[in-house]
């Protein structure tokens, strides 16, 4: 029986007690990355550090966090949702819909975060009882919950929602704006943005479930040794279900935070997003062999393909090369992961 599996029924010692020294190799190289990303860019355009384009990267990488954090859920497990991006867009116009059908924000957007959930749901009975493939299963619900979105809205932005609906967003705390002399105002202080509030939030609390609570425990001991988890008495399943639910959940409140960054229910927003939060979390550090992975790594990684777009940007590169960097980047990762389970 593994070590994570008897930490499970015995509420053993926290992640960080059985970390493997490769696994912490893995994230301090990761940290490393960004550092030089940050660096390297830095020195190539002083707009870089620029309080804008800061903002602008926070704002990105907010929901490809919260995406990642759900996915890394997921590959802890042993599986994979390819459908958080098809979720994201169809959470994000369950939450148009129904604004405009006359309900409040904030109940609108808790509805879209239940549509997620249930997405997430399905996925994981789909996997758990009738033992598709994770890859299929999810596959088929990224076709479906994209399908959905488009035959609801009729493939057309659902616009006018309001601008209570864009302050999730677009607001920032401890924004600071005076008017001018001529009438329009001025930012003297563009504040911290809801968004990177919102996934520090998400972020601490997922590390903490994973690392501190029952649920998390069990969460490793099933992608490290399912059957031994079994026999443990974890309910391997409902893991399972939990951890696509959560999954679900995220990306629908990813596709709140999205949908109201651009004031605007897009049914084709998140077309690969799905692949940008497998990245962030196997850059990170997450295998996807199962039973390794933590929060931490994964914002780490977040970031990096946060500012290597950003700064591929800035640089005037194509988004068809950024494409193929990033694309370079996931196999490295993937191939340092194998190289690691080897070892």
């Amino acid at each position: 029986m593994s070590h994570a599996t008897k930490s499970a029924t015995s509420g053993g010692p926290s992640l960080a007690g059985f970390m493997p020294d490769t696994e912490k190799l893995h994230r301090l190289s990761a940290l490393l990355t960004l550092l030089l990303l940050i660096v390297g860019f830095s020195l190539a355009s002083q707009a870089f550090f620029s309080v804008n384009n800061v903002l602008t990267i926070l704002l990105q990488t907010s929901v490809i966090g919260l995406l990642g954090i759900g996915l890394t859920m997921v590959i802890i497990t042993g599986g994979i949702d390819l459908s958080v991006g098809s979720v994201l867009a169809l959470s994000g116009v369950a939450t148009g819909m129904t604004i405009k059908a006359g309900l409040p924000v904030v109940p609108a957007m808790a509805f879209g975060v239940a549509v997620g959930a249930g997405c997430g749901v399905v996925n994981g009975l789909v996997v758990t009882r009738l033992r598709i493939p994770p890859f299929v299963a999810t596959l088929g619900m990224m076709l479906m919950a994209r399908g959905l979105a488009l035959q609801l809205t009729g493939a057309a932005p659902i616009s006018q929602l309001g601008e209570s609906f864009g302050r999730l967003g677009n607001g920032a705390l401890f924004r600071v704006v005076e008017m001018q002399a001529n009438g329009f105002p001025k930012v003297i202080f563009p504040g911290i943005p809801y968004p990177a509030i919102l996934l520090l939030i998400v972020a601490l609390a997922a590390a903490y479930m994973l690392r501190r609570r029952q649920i998390g425990r069990h969460i490793y001991a099933t992608g490290s040794n399912e059957e031994a988890a079994r026999l443990s008495g974890v309910r391997v399943d409902e893991t399972k279900l939990y951890a696509y639910a959560m999954s679900g959940a995220l990306a629908g409140l990813a596709g709140n935070v999205l949908m109201s960054r651009l004031i605007t229910a897009q049914p084709s927003e998140g077309v690969m997003y799905e692949l940008d939060a497998i990245a962030a979390a196997v850059i990170g550090g997450a295998s996807l062999s199962g039973g390794v992975g933590t929060i931490s790594g994964t914002m780490i990684g977040a970031f990096i393909i946060g500012i290597l777009r950003n700064g591929l940007n800035m640089a005037g590169v194509s988004a068809f090369i950024q494409q193929i960097v990033i694309g370079a980047v996931v196999i490295g990762a993937v191939w340092i992961d194998q190289m690691r389970n080897h070892r």
